[in-house]
C-alpha cells in the first residue's frame, strides 16, 4: 500500500479509536496531520491570547518545522497503529 493510502486509512481509523487519547496525544495527532497535509506552519499564533487550545495546537505544529510531509505521514500512521493496539 502506498504511504498516502496508509495515511488516509489512518486518518479514518483515528476517528474510530475505542478510547479518546489524552490531550498530548491529540495534539501530536493534530500537528502530524497538519504537517503531513500542509507542511511547515507559516502562520502567526492565535490573536486571542486566551484561546489556549489554539495556542497549544499552533505550538505543537510549529515544533514539527522541517519534518517532511512523508515523514509526518509515516509518524501519523505509526501513532494511530499504536493507539489501535
Amino acid at each position: 500500500m502506498e504511504l498516502q493510502q496508509l495515511f488516509e486509512a489512518a486518518v479514518a481509523n483515528s476517528k474510530t479509536l475505542s478510547e479518546k487519547p489524552d490531550n498530548d496525544t491529540l495534539l501530536k495527532l493534530y500537528a502530524l496531520y497538519k504537517q503531513a497535509t500542509e507542511g511547515d506552519n507559516s502562520g502567526e499564533g492565535p490573536s486571542n491570547v486566551f484561546d489556549f487550545v489554539a495556542k497549544f495546537k499552533h505550538e505543537a505544529w510549529a515544533k514539527l518545522a522541517g519534518v517532511s510531509k512523508d515523514d509526518a505521514m509515516q509518524q501519523y500512521v505509526d501513532l494511530v497503529t499504536k493507539l489501535k493496539g
